[in-house]
């Protein structure tokens, strides 16, 4: 294609959003113009599919739910009114907290305020507040961020000893919609044993953020926690960012709430538009659907050239993959559909993996974010007439040509400048792709069964544990074999009771010795008493 007919094509595919100061162009993903025709009845069926979403309707058949995620940042979209002021008073209560927080009034009992705060959580109760945090934060933020997202133990004592002496003066977030989210609940029975370790009360520090009557709602509650907040049944964890469980971690650190809301509902607006030229998030959607050929046939990489969205490519890995990650359609048709997201941050990539996405396998179309204003203020120049932000801006622009020369596909995102409403916009823009997406592939972006799956998998491994350590304690001084202790137990998932033995003898506090013979097979374990 010639330069003048790229332009041309280029001029004809922007959608411009002067609104929330957004470009999207699609117009190096090589779609034809019959595909536009040939997918607008789909679109707008999935248009409407949206707007009955937003009216309320049930989305979420498993469980019998509305989604209603675009409400938190336009409460007067939701469908009652007892909704709608829900979600006004757990705004004005999380500004009203902060405030608290900040001027010292709810302090630690051995400071004069609080000064960091540890938001423990996993999946969507941390990976939206991380992106946020580390997004929007500054050398000059209200209080210092920290976030505990496993149930790993070295993971933890690392995070522990790196607040240190500043535990005294750490507010505690714990957020977990049902309470019984083990990752969560592992993490704050250890952060609580900190706490006891230091002398400090823990119930003083600390914050839950979750559903009405759980578990954690009512631990909380008797033990006279400073606050709780709510989580809705309406609003999935993988949507939850502009809820209590990123609003709140945001208003301590000190970002501005109203503006993260403002540039969400900014964009929502833009991407309500049943026209699929001026529909950012129909763009996207139908993007995704011609690279991956409506089947997930091609990853999605993700190129922020800005070091504050380095962690937005984790965050749409699961806002997007555990969305569109699924085995049956909504007929019950075997379909395996999903799209895999990775990514980190440019230039850094063109160091790394740039390289096979040039010259290697093409199984993948890109995203390229770019964020326009540099910096605030004057660029000192590092070579004549250039600053560092120049060369950033060219080596995204040699990237997305070198790419395009090999016809590799591409989109490009463009954002007048990164703050609290661009950051709001980002989530809206890619929370609605998603839903229209799924809605052209015919899947039910909200709900997740893969995932509960595997925790049903874990609890079995956990109560299994439980039965080879009773066995072993009975048989105290004697030792046996994999298969020997399988075979007690009447299971035959011989290489779990294995990997259950190895990581027991290696932690001494399961008192189990392994007696390592020629093979796993002649390997013998015991316990003591």
């Amino acid at each position: 294609m010639n330069p003048l007919d790229q332009w041309n094509q280029y001029d004809h595919f922007l959608c411009t959003i002067p609104s929330v100061g957004m470009m999207i162009d699609i117009s190096r993903m090589r779609i034809r113009e019959d595909y536009f025709i040939r997918m607008e009845p789909k679109m707008q069926q999935a248009f409407h599919a949206m707007d009955a979403l937003e009216a309320g309707s049930i989305a979420n058949p498993d469980e019998h739910r509305m989604v209603g995620h675009y409400w938190l940042r336009a409460p007067e979209r939701a469908p009652s009114n007892a909704l709608q002021s829900e979600i006004q008073d757990t705004l004005q209560s999380i500004k009203e907290f902060a405030f608290s927080i900040h001027a010292g009034k709810i302090n630690p009992r051995k400071r004069q305020r609080f000064t960091r705060f540890l938001s423990i959580g996993i999946g969507g109760s941390a990976l939206g507040p991380q992106f946020i945090a580390d997004a929007l934060g500054s050398s000059a933020d209200k209080m210092k961020p920290c976030f505990l997202d496993n149930t790993d133990p070295d993971g933890i004592d690392r995070l522990v000893a790196e607040i240190g002496n500043e535990l005294d003066n750490t507010l505690v977030l714990v957020i977990s919609k049902s309470g019984g989210t083990k990752e969560t609940k592992n993490g704050m029975l250890e952060v609580a044993a900190a706490f006891k370790k230091a002398n400090l009360v823990f119930e003083q520090h600390a914050v839950a953020v979750t559903g009405t009557g759980s578990e954690l709602y009512k631990h909380a509650q008797e033990n006279r926690w400073l606050a709780i907040f709510p989580m809705w049944d309406w609003v999935g964890g993988r949507t939850s960012v502009m809820s209590a469980v990123g609003l709140l971690p945001a208003a301590l650190q000190g970002i501005p709430i109203d503006e993260l809301l403002q540039g969400g509902a900014r964009c929502d607006e833009a991407t309500r538009s049943h026209d699929i030229r001026t529909n950012p998030s129909a763009l996207l959607a139908l993007a995704w659907h011609y690279a991956t050929n409506g089947k997930g046939e091609k990853d999605m990489v993700i190129l922020p050239y800005k070091d504050r969205l380095q962690l937005f490519s984790r965050y749409l890995q699961q806002l997007i993959m555990e969305s569109l990650g699924k085995e049956k359609d909504r007929d019950g048709n075997i379909v395996h559909q999903g799209i895999a997201v990775y990514g980190n941050k440019g230039t850094t990539d063109q160091h790394a993996y740039v390289q096979q996405l040039r010259d290697g396998v093409n199984n993948f179309f890109v995203t390229f974010i770019e964020v326009l204003q540099d910096r605030n203020g004057p660029s000192p120049e590092v070579a004549s007439g250039v600053t560092s932000g120049d060369y950033l801006n060219a080596y995204l622009q040699g990237t997305r040509n070198a790419l395009y020369e090999k016809e590799r596909m591409s989109l490009t995102i463009t954002i007048d400048k990164l703050n609290a409403g661009s950051i709001g916009a980002l989530i809206a823009l890619y929370e609605r792709a998603v839903g229209l997406y799924a809605e052209l592939v015919n899947i039910n972006a909200y709900h997740q069964p893969g995932v509960e799956a595997g925790k049903k998998m874990a609890e079995a491994a956990i109560e299994l544990q439980r039965s080879i350590f009773s066995y072993l304690q009975t048989k105290a001084g004697e030792s046996f074999t994999v298969e020997e202790i399988a075979r007690a137990m009447h299971t035959e998932q011989y290489e779990y009771v294995f990997k259950i033995l190895e990581h027991a003898s290696a932690n001494s506090d399961h008192r189990v010795t392994k007696h390592a013979g020629k093979t796993i097979t002649d390997t013998r374990y015991s316990r003591t008493v």
